[in-house]
């Protein structure tokens, strides 16, 4: 039974449910950000505990198939060097974890902060299409949005 498990979640496999696994919580994030599922299961620790589990089951098939984590390390020195490790699905795959934890943690955040100052849910929902989309800048977007909300600059919460 371990193996058909093992054969069933290939490193394609779970890229594909990786990238559909999270579109029902982008959704509810951007279109009810203010029901009940949300609270519970998106802007809780449910999906970072989904991701988690899922990078930890690559963690262990990477170490049993004899992945050397310290060659991780190379990334730090230069381009080439990273470019060399994305080439690598094992490493790719784990990359592509980290992001999607990383993106939607910081929506969630961003449903949860946007409450907390009354923000329109218009605007709100822009920043998380943003966020989705080319992470960095929608998250941008929404501090400049949250300034006018909170009608003051933090530059740190």
């Amino acid at each position: 039974m371990i193996e058909q498990i093992y054969t069933f979640f290939t490193v394609e496999m779970l890229y594909l449910w990786l990238n559909l696994g999270v579109l029902p919580f982008w959704f509810v994030l951007i279109v009810f950000p203010q029901s009940q599922i949300c609270k519970f299961f998106i802007t809780s620790i449910f999906p970072t505990l989904i991701l988690s589990l899922a990078y930890s089951y690559l963690l262990y098939t990477s170490y049993v198939n004899s992945y050397d984590f310290l060659q991780n390390f190379k990334l730090y020195l230069g381009l080439s060097e990273i470019s060399n490790l994305l080439e690598n699905p094992s490493f790719l795959i784990l990359f592509w974890i980290h992001f999607l934890a990383i993106n939607l943690f910081c929506g969630g955040w961003i449903v949860k902060d946007s409450q907390k100052f009354g923000i329109n849910k218009f605007l709100m929902s822009f920043s998380l299409l943003i966020l989705y989309l080319i992470g960095p800048i929608g998250l941008t977007l929404y501090w400049i949005i949250r300034i006018f909300y909170a009608k003051r600059i933090n530059i740190y919460d």
